[in-house]
């Protein structure tokens, strides 16, 4: 009797060409539906062939072609606040504070790191004029620039012609309120028109978007001066971008993180006086925790992204990094709204931080929070409790990865099919979360669930605690929880150099607030500053200490 050599289930795939419901069969294992039998894998074989497939191709028609998400906005909205009904309340603008005897110093070193408020006094008596800050802090974005490589395009000729209309302005007698005249720097994600927005990536390195985002128009409304468009990283990931890597002021041997690199370094440095940046999962509360500076991510709506790269219509937000928890005040006054261009934008009815009775809140601290700022607090009236997030939901990450990464893809679906993922500046960043996407069947059940127990959970006005706790970061993402980055100090670099160095390390907190209630989290975080000064200290960069070389 003849046998036949054994041929493996593999060796025959090769020499056979494979079916599709056999490839089918083989690719449900990917989305953990493998329940299907072959009668139904042909059937789904054969509505996919029908119906899915040319859909898909027609839709990507209509709304896929252009990258970045700028337009055709989801009409499936998050809404990240708890009121039960619609807050309809008229926003009204935040008192500020007036600061007295403000005088201009004699130097250039002085003046960059000063804060808005203070800078806006100086610019309202005439002590200066727009265009010398306009000088000051060009000169430094060049000067500092080289090493830290924070700046993608100065705005030199922009700059200078808002700064002449802020001084022609008052001339007039016409005062525009605190950041008339001031100089600033948005991150290469926002539209500005005639002038390249990059979002960081050799993809895009030249490519001009005539409009206006609607956060640029806010502040050009308000007087502010644009001097640069500020690093991002790549398609808004981390600190690499086309042109380096985005150093830490505070220690330039080390990198800044992102994806709001250029934002957080040049705050830092005295480059600006403030920035704008955004944060999707994280790209606020790293940097500005690298960096040393204060900033706030908002609640999720605050702030109309209309002509901004897009990660996640349910996550990304617009914040400001500053000196202070005061300015980071006044610039989000002055950005907040809604627009028609962001649907999920709405009028936050914000209280006035500056009018707060921080001794009626009752604050809570996490294990890993900085206790001088729970001492500090107490000592200021307020009520502090030990606290803690319950919640049973195991997958915060998970869901924070996959909500992210399929509005990713939805908004660079033709970028990655043209195979420009291949020249992405990290190739373990972007690349392999689009790909992994692809194989995501999207669901936003278990969010909802996390946001229900997050908000029976938290009993006390605020919380203070770890701000770079990636647990956190993602739940705070989801829920749209808003968050103000507090420096808390400084420390000693691992493995200092011999003859010892003056980079550090910075310390941080955050103070967390339910949504809609940034203003309560602005004012213990103005409580704490107003009686400490590590917001004040000034980064090493042109003194390092004795034999300390950095290595490039």
């Amino acid at each position: 009797m003849d046998t036949k050599p054994f041929i493996s289930a593999k060796d025959a795939l090769k020499k056979e060409p494979i079916s599709d419901v056999i490839a089918l069969k083989d690719s449900m294992k990917y989305f953990d539906a493998e329940f299907f039998n072959d009668s139904k894998l042909r059937e789904m074989e054969d509505g996919a062939k029908e119906f899915n497939v040319p859909a898909f191709r027609e839709n990507r028609k209509l709304v896929a072609t252009e990258n970045g998400g700028l337009h055709n906005p989801s009409v499936l909205l998050f809404k990240s606040s708890w009121s039960s009904g619609s807050m309809t309340s008229e926003t009204r603008s935040f008192e500020y504070p007036r600061a007295s005897s403000v005088h201009r110093p004699t130097n250039d070193e002085d003046i960059a790191f000063m804060s808005v408020i203070e800078l806006g006094e100086l610019i309202r008596t005439k002590q200066i004029t727009s265009r010398e800050l306009t000088d000051i802090f060009l000169r430094r974005l060049k000067r500092y620039n080289p090493v830290l490589e924070a700046v993608i395009t100065y705005t030199e000729d922009l700059a200078y012609k808002q700064a002449k209309e802020a001084d022609d302005l008052l001339a007039q007698g016409k005062y525009l309120g605190p950041l008339h005249g001031i100089p600033y720097g948005l991150k290469d994600i926002i539209a500005v028109p005639h002038y390249k927005t990059t979002w960081g990536s050799r993809t895009f390195k030249n490519q001009v978007l005539d409009s206006e985002a609607y956060v640029y128009r806010r502040l050009k409304s308000a007087g502010a001066v644009l001097v640069a468009k500020l690093v991002t990283g790549s398609l808004a990931y981390d600190d690499i971008w086309f042109g380096g890597r985005t150093r830490n002021p505070w220690n330039i041997e080390e990198f800044s993180t992102g994806s709001s690199a250029g934002p957080a370094a040049s705050t830092s440095a005295g480059m600006v006086p403030f920035a704008i940046g955004s944060e999707t999962a994280g790209s606020i509360a790293y940097p500005a925790a690298r960096c040393g500076v204060t900033a706030l991510r908002p609640t999720f709506g605050t702030v109309a992204r209309t002509d901004v790269m897009s990660i996640s219509e349910s996550l990304d937000k617009l914040g400001p990094f500053c000196r202070s928890a005061v300015d980071c005040a006044v610039v989000l006054d002055t950005i907040r709204g809604t627009d028609a261009g962001d649907p999920s934008s709405r009028e936050v009815a914000l209280g006035d931080p500056f009018h707060v009775d921080i001794t009626k809140l009752t604050v809570g601290y996490l294990d890993d929070a900085e206790m001088e700022v729970v001492d500090v607090l107490s000592s200021k009236g307020v009520k502090l409790v030990p606290f803690k997030l319950n919640y049973t939901v195991e997958s915060v990450q998970s869901i924070l990865n996959i909500t992210m990464d399929t509005d990713m893809l939805a908004h660079f679906d033709n970028w990655q099919r043209e195979g420009h993922d291949d020249d992405y500046e990290a190739q373990d960043q972007w690349p392999v979360e689009l790909r992994r996407a692809r194989l995501i069947p999207a669901a936003q059940r278990a969010r909802g669930k996390l946001i229900r127990e997050i908000k029976d959970s938290f009993t006390v006005d605020a919380f203070v605690g770890n701000v770079t706790d990636w647990e956190r970061v993602c739940l705070g993402n989801l829920v749209g929880m808003p968050v103000v980055v507090v420096p808390t100090g400084l420390k000693s670099i691992e493995n200092p150099p011999k003859g010892g160095t003056k980079r550090r390390t910075t310390v941080t907190t955050g103070i967390y607030a339910p949504p809609d209630h940034d203003h309560i989290a602005l004012a213990l975080a103005m409580a704490y500053q107003s009686v400490t000064d590590h917001n004040k200290q000034r980064p090493p960069i042109d003194d390092l200490g004795p034999n300390d070389v950095i290595q490039r």
